[in-house]
This record gives C-alpha cells, structure tokens and sequence, in this order.
C-alpha cells in the first residue's frame, strides 16, 4: 500500500497538469458553513445555467459543459447520474481525459476498486506517462482540451461573494486557456475559435469586475485589447451563435472605450476605429434575424446592458419567426420580463414628475405573455414573474400598500404557493419578499414579517438585493407606531436585523436603506433612538443619525420604497 502511494505521489510531481475537476481550486470542490439547502439551490441554479449554455455549444466545448454537469451532480448528491454522464463522454469521447480522471474519483467514493484502477489505466494510456513522447502529437491535443475543460469550469464557480474573488477565479480561467492554446498547436481552428470565445467571455467578464473597482487604466488596456484581438477571430467562425455573440461583444467593448482616457490602441490595429457600437449590435442582430434562440440570448444581453427598447425588438424579431409559445416559449418570458421593467421605470418617471400615470397595458402585456407560457411550460420562473405581474395590478401604482385589486392580489398569492412547491420554491429570496409584500398589505403583518426575514436569511453575502431589509425596518416601525409592539421588542429586532443586514449586504448599501427607512418613519426612529439611548445602546443610535445625515445615491428604479 505504501508503495502505491508513493508511485501516485512521484507522478503527481511529474505532471504538467492533471486532469479532472475534483482537484480544481474552486469553491464548488470545498466544503461551506451554508445550509444544505443554500449549498443545493446555488448548484442547481448553475447547472441550470449550463443545460442553457449546451443547447448552443458543439463539438469539444459540449464535452466542458457536461463534464461540469457530472461535477454539479456529484455534489447535489446525485451520484449515480454523475457516473453515467462521465461515462457517456467516455463512450462518445474515449479521450477526454478529464472524464476519465472524473470518472476513476467516482469509482472511488463508490469503493469500486477495480474500476477506478482501469479508468487510472486508461487515462495514464491517453496522457502517454509510460511512453517518452508524452508531450508530442496527441498526447499534446489531449492536454490541451483537458486544460481547456477546466478553464471554461472556473466561469460557473458558486460562492463568489466578492469582487477579489471573482477576478482571482477568471483569472486562473483566462491562465488555464492560454496554457491550453500553448499545448494545442495542432487543435483544429474552428475548435480553438471556441476557446477564444470563451476566453473573450471571461475578459469581459473580468474587464467590469475592474470597472467597478476602477483599477488603473493600465491595468485593464492589455486584456482589453487582447480581447478585440479575440473577438477579431471569433468572427470568422462558422458557428453562426459565436459570430453573432461577437458581434454583440465587440459593440460592448466599443462602449467601453470610452471609461479610458485614450482610445485603446487595439481599436486601432483590429480597424474598429471608425465603427459605431450601434452598427455591432446591429450586425449582431442581422447574423442571428433566422435563429430564435441566437436571438433571445441577444435580446438577454441587451436586456442586462439596460437596452430595452433594442431588447424588446429582438424578442419580437424572435417570436415572428417562431411564435408558438409551445417552441419559443423564452421569447415570450423574456418580452414579459421586460413589460414589467418598463412599467416599473415608468413609475420612477412619473414619481420624479418626468411622466403621466404609468402605462398599465405594460403589464397586462406581460401577464398575457406568461399565461401562454405557463399553460404549456409552467415552471417556477413563470409563477414567479406571473405573481409579480398581479401583485402589481393589485397594488396603487404610486403607494404599493394601498389596495386596488383584491383578486389580483390573490391571484398573485396563489401562484406564489404554487412556485412554493416546485424544486426551489422555498429557496428563492425575491419569492419571500413578493410574498410578504402581498401580506403585508392583506394586513396579515406577522407573516409578512416572517416572509422578510427569511429572505434576509436567504441573500447570499455580498447581495445588493436588499428590498427585503427596507420591507423589515418598515414593518417593524409601522406596527410600533400602532402599537403593536413594544418599544423594548422593536429595539430587539432592529439590533438584531441591522446586524443580519451589515454581515449580508455592502455597508453603503444597508445605510442608504436605513436613510430611506427613516426618512418615511422620522418619528418612530426618533423614539426608537431615544429608548436606546436611555438603554446605554448608543452605537446603533449613532448609525442611525449618521445615515439620516449622508446623502447616498438613489436606490435603483426598480426597488420602490412601501412607505406611504
């Protein structure tokens, strides 16, 4: 026995890389102090991500996504299913070596000895360890696309809750794709342009990461012209989706030029001087106008880059060509999606006196949207976003807490118990907040109280979704001031809460909720601070006096304050 450990010791030091994605320094591979049930709903909201990712990709990037597939299965405690998909890219792929390596690791937390002793044998066989060309020809391919494997996992890690973070799991991505090109010189180009897609992809990622950081500009030029130079040969890939992502991704770029203080050199040398993002977006939409689901990623990505009007043509582009709600039924999600945002932005306009009444027909447009897709898809998303569309045609547009549609308001509750029961349902934060919102306002005020502090519990670290925060400090003000609860409960709970709230989100972020919180509620915070002064409790009274008196930004257009 000792002499098989020593044997596997020797060839680890041996190794230039090793295949697998156990071993990945990845918060996937390390144990965490979250709940089970926190752990379950990041794994399977990732691979969710993936099994969207695979409906695009071909060829070897398809042999990336479901060996992480097998990866996600294994922790979700899937086992069974994880060996089964490693041994699938075994049959399909009999050289893929991470597979095997994944596979033989499968074997052994099933104590199956001899199997795992045949999957080190045959995956010793592919990297070449016995012969003295293992780093000639083939040997070289197979590295190169083990190594390629495992930079596009770094792209779906789970747990990243801050920026240092997210910039150190990109970067070993981006490193592991350079070594991988390194190694494949005889890799088909067509193949390598899916990695320079790829690899384009994480820059980008990684290039707004630095922006909000605003890292030095130096910094950012050399893997930003690097990615033009990327993107220059992605375009000429065959893969219609990689051209047309390309081009939406170079217009992205384009934009960007502008945070430096000079024109980036490479817009130059690639020859994109003269060229208007507008016209990339527009050749992004011209390569995809035949393929609904080309499109409907384009009009995702115009939709996170806030480009609405753009993102709702592209959806509609999409369902004139695929209209059954039955085949397309994204687009019709998607355009709902984005009713609701305008209606909500209209709200903020009308709000600051930039707009009459908001338009209503927004939201009915969504509601008939989603009504078709949950007949034919219903999912916990479509019940979720269908809930949301009644709650708000039951609410007061301008004052959520007065009622205007008391069946609406039911119907939302119901769909919400509905995506409740569905794999997630009780997982979901936003879904928490939407509930105790509508009891809140159906006067069932301890359950919505409930409903806050669970999705309180549910944020991750690092969140900026912190409405369920505002929605607490509110309720709990608007019950002590109809004395539903004692002054000595309220300090409790808000100690307690604002605790919570500082360890989940951004410190400026909670200030500027409390800001807004005691702005509604001037007079009970007032009393509040009082009874905690009196109690010796100064260093939350301080907070709060701090907060009443710095002037944060807004807070976003689609967070509303309750308050009346």
């Amino acid at each position: 026995m000792e002499e098989t450990t020593v044997d596997i010791d020797t060839l680890i030091d041996e190794m230039d890389y090793i295949p697998g994605h156990f071993h990945l320094d990845m918060n996937l591979n390390f144990e965490t102090s979250a709940p089970i049930s926190f752990q379950g709903r990041d794994l399977k909201l990732k691979r969710e991500s993936l099994l969207y990712e695979l409906e695009f990709e071909t060829g070897s990037q398809q042999n990336a996504i479901q060996n992480l597939l097998g990866v996600f299965s294994f922790y979700l405690e899937e086992v069974e299913q994880a060996k089964e998909i490693f041994l699938h890219i075994t049959q399909e792929q009999p050289e893929n070596l991470n597979a095997w390596a994944n596979l033989a690791y499968i074997y052994d937390r099933l104590n199956q000895e001899q199997e795992e002793v045949e999957c080190t044998e045959q995956l010793s066989n592919l990297m070449g360890l016995d012969s003295e060309d293992k780093l000639q020809g083939n040997h070289q391919d197979r590295a190169a696309r083990c190594l390629a494997e495992q930079g596009y996992a770094y792209a779906f890690d789970i747990r990243l809750i801050n920026e240092e973070e997210k910039m150190e799991k990109l970067t070993v991505g981006l490193t592991l794709y350079s070594k991988a090109l390194a190694y494949g010189k005889q890799i088909p180009l067509e193949e390598k342009r899916s990695w320079y897609f790829a690899m384009a992809t994480l820059h980008i990622r990684l290039d707004r990461v630095w922006m909000n950081k605003g890292e030095d500009e130096k910094k950012r030029l050399t893997a930003f012209n690097r990615t033009l130079v990327l993107l220059q040969q992605v375009l000429k890939s065959s893969n219609l989706h990689y051209r047309a992502l390309a081009w939406c991704y170079l217009g992205m770029l384009l934009e960007r030029k502008y945070s430096f203080s000079t024109t980036p050199l490479g817009i130059n040398d690639c020859g994109y001087a003269g060229t208007d993002p507008l016209d990339c977006f527009g050749k992004a939409i011209e390569v995809a106008r035949d393929n609904p689901p080309v499109l409907n990623r384009l009009s995702k990505i115009f939709h996170f880059l806030g480009k609405l009007e753009m993102a709702m043509a592209v959806c509609n582009m999409a369902l004139d060509v695929i209209p059954d709600p039955g085949l397309n039924w994204q687009a019709y999600c998607m355009r709902a999606k984005m009713l609701i945002k305008l209606y909500l932005r209209d709200v903020e306009r009308v709000k600051i006196g930039l707009a009459e009444m908001p338009d209503q027909s927004n939201l009915l447009g969504a509601k008939v949207d989603l009504e078709k897709v949950i007949k034919v898809h219903p999912c916990l998303k479509t019940y979720l976003d269908l809930g949301q569309v009644y709650y708000y045609l039951g609410v007061d547009a301008m004052q959520e807490l007065f009622l205007v549609d008391e069946h609406a308001l039911n119907k939302a509750l119901i769909l919400f118990a509905k995506a409740m029961e569905l794999d997630l349902g009780n997982v979901l934060p936003e879904l928490q907040v939407l509930k105790g919102k509508c009891l809140w306002i159906k006067n069932e005020m301890l359950e919505a109280m409930e409903c806050f502090k669970q999705a309180i519990e549910l944020d991750d670290v690092g969140s900026t979704h912190r409405e369920s925060f505002r929605c607490l400090m509110e309720l709990l003000l608007t019950l002590f001031a109809q004395k539903r609860i004692s002054v000595e409960m309220l300090m409790k709970e808000v100690e307690l809460w604002v605790k919570k709230a500082e360890e989940k989100y951004p410190n400026q972020q909670v200030q500027q909720e409390l800001r807004l919180v005691c702005r509604h509620h001037t007079s009970e915070v007032l009393e509040l601070s009082k009874a905690m002064l009196a109690r010796g409790k100064t260093e939350l009274v301080k907070l709060l006096f701090e907060t009443m008196k710095c002037d944060f930004n807004r807070a976003r257009l689609s967070e509303r304050s309750l308050s009346f």
